[in-house]
């Protein structure tokens, strides 16, 4: 009776943990859960392994925060097109509480914890074309993937925040306006769509110097709305910013000069730009401006994901 019993309560406790590591939100009740935040107000702080939290089709509108305390949070969408995480702050926004919203603050979601990971989901910021700065994704945390998510707005729309910080977007579709990617983080972003609407800048990166990495874009496609005829590929939010292309296609939206020092010449002389085998309308190596690089066949080599990433291999997230 008594071994009865010890299995029975082993069950139990591993039974129980187990479901403790497993959420399903459902806006129709159906789920643990109505909210994406109520489920990531119950994933306990100091969270050290993959907590899993499986959201079903609906259009969340809600402002959604990964605390910094809540690591290896795994929110996993049932479609990327029907399963919406969104709001409309933008900059300007003047809260109850007196406060301002600005860049930092005005973000649909925010991402603070590290090991972070999403599949199959929209983010979104419905301000609109005309609000201004509107984040839809802010990373601040260390390591988050995200696979065959949709990140959409319009003028930064994602914000990788964190200095000195790497993440990893794999056969994601991104939208903007304005620098609608920008930030400090190292990212790398493999067979993703980049797609602009509006003649401006597709990146403002703002890499540190020391740090060797900026933005990473492998086997991308950067397409653009049928009126979209001037875009650059980036413009430095910081002097020494760093992105690269390698092997993406670009449409005839993409400037033949390709780059934008953002007004200052200074900027030529620290931004850390370049391309390898750009192809399509948009690829003019001999017509992009002499102060960015385009790599040689041995240069390119050393971009490889474990030279950008370290040993961190995010293709690999159990």
């Amino acid at each position: 009776m008594k071994c009865f019993v010890i299995i029975w309560m082993i069950f139990f406790y591993c039974n129980n943990s187990f479901s403790q590591q497993k959420l399903i939100v459902a806006k129709d009740g159906t789920g643990n859960y109505k909210t994406v935040q109520a489920a990531l107000d119950a994933v306990p702080a100091g969270n050290d392994k993959p907590f899993i939290i499986h959201i079903r089709k609906g259009i969340y509108k809600e402002s959604i925060i990964v605390d910094a305390r809540k690591n290896f949070v795994h929110l996993i969408g049932e479609n990327k097109n029907n399963t919406i995480l969104t709001f409309d702050n933008h900059a300007g926004t003047i809260l109850p509480n007196g406060d301002t919203l600005n860049t930092w603050t005005c973000a649909s979601t925010f991402v603070y914890g590290n090991d972070f990971h999403a599949e199959n989901l929209t983010f979104e910021n419905t301000a609109g074309f005309t609000a201004g700065q509107a984040v839809g994704l802010r990373i601040e945390g260390n390591r988050a993937s995200l696979f065959n998510c949709r990140i959409v707005g319009d003028q930064d729309i994602l914000f990788l925040s964190g200095s000195g910080v790497k993440h990893f977007f794999k056969d994601c579709y991104i939208e903007g306006t304005t620098d609608f990617i920008f930030g400090a983080a190292t990212a790398v972003f493999k067979s993703c769509r980049i797609h602009s609407k509006k003649n401006s800048h597709v990146t403002a990166a703002s890499t540190n110097s020391i740090i060797p990495y900026g933005f990473v874009f492998f086997d991308c496609k950067l397409t653009a709305d049928s009126n979209i005829s001037k875009v650059s590929l980036g413009r430095p939010w910081s002097p020494t910013a760093s992105v690269t292309y390698i092997n993406c296609w670009m449409d005839k939206h993409i400037m033949a000069e390709g780059w934008n020092n953002w007004k200052n010449p200074a900027n030529e002389t620290t931004a850390r730009y370049a391309e390898y085998n750009s192809i399509g309308p948009g690829a003019n190596p001999a017509s992009r401006v002499k102060w960015t690089k385009q790599l040689t066949n041995e240069e390119s080599k050393k971009y490889t994901l474990k030279n950008i990433l370290g040993e961190w291999n995010p293709e690999k997230i159990d």
